[in-house]
């Protein structure tokens, strides 16, 4: 009767055919490996590259969740601000009215460029009558800006003290705005209690929808040309 061979025996002989075939591998030939270390090899590989890519996905996850985590105050703060805005849109609303009725009420005190000329003679006839001898009336250059045009005019009256500073207030309270400057008042030439004032009259005008218009196509083009400052 043939003798059982114990289960270790096996074993112990498979480890050893196995480690047989790891024996002597040439590195650089991998094509002529024993079957198993091929197996183990493109096992290995396949491992390695499976948990490179995980942890590279993961990582542009991490990244991604930390970028909108970060995004997370600001929008918070955001939508308190459109819901408190949403909660006060009516009074909201009424306080644009307002903007809107009190900028109509500053466009009505700039005259328009067909409305200087009347302008500029209620300067000159608030002078007039106070019982001021004007000396200089001279409108200078219109400087325009965006919305508006400002005209400068120098101004040289002659007059006793109380009646300066009455033209000086009637010139505030025309309807047009208009501002004085640089105030220099000294003794007049002619002596007795004249005083002579020297000033800058500022006056504006608000630019017609045609002039407007120009203006941003004056600075369109100069945008556009060759050269031209970004």
């Amino acid at each position: 009767m043939a003798k059982s061979v114990p289960a270790g025996v096996y074993l112990n002989s498979a480890f050893q055919g196995a480690a047989t075939q790891f024996r002597g591998l040439n590195f650089g030939e991998p094509g002529q490996w024993p079957t198993l270390p091929k197996v183990s090899a493109f096992l290995a590989v396949t491992v390695a590259m499976v948990v490179l890519g995980w942890f590279t996905l993961l990582q542009d996850a991490n990244d991604e969740l930390d970028a909108e985590r970060a995004k997370e105050p600001s929008l918070k703060q955001t939508y308190r601000d459109k819901l408190a805005q949403a909660v006060n849109l009516g009074e909201l609303r009424k306080q644009k009215l307002l903007v809107e009725e009190y900028v109509i009420q500053l466009e009505k005190q700039l005259p328009g460029k067909a409305e200087m000329d009347a302008l500029l003679s209620d300067i000159n006839q608030a002078g007039l009558g106070r019982g001021l001898q004007f000396e200089l009336f001279r409108p200078g250059q219109v400087a325009v800006k965006d919305y508006y045009a400002e005209l400068p005019i120098e101004l040289k009256v002659t007059g006793r003290f109380h009646d300066i500073g009455a033209f000086a207030a009637d010139v505030a309270n025309l309807s047009r705005i208009v501002t004085l400057h640089d105030l220099s008042i000294n003794a007049s030439k002619s002596g007795g209690d004249v005083l002579a004032m020297d000033a800058t009259a500022r006056t504006y005008r608000y630019l017609d929808p045609e002039e407007v218009d120009a203006i941003r196509k004056a600075a369109a083009a100069k945008k556009s040309k060759p050269g031209a400052q970004k």
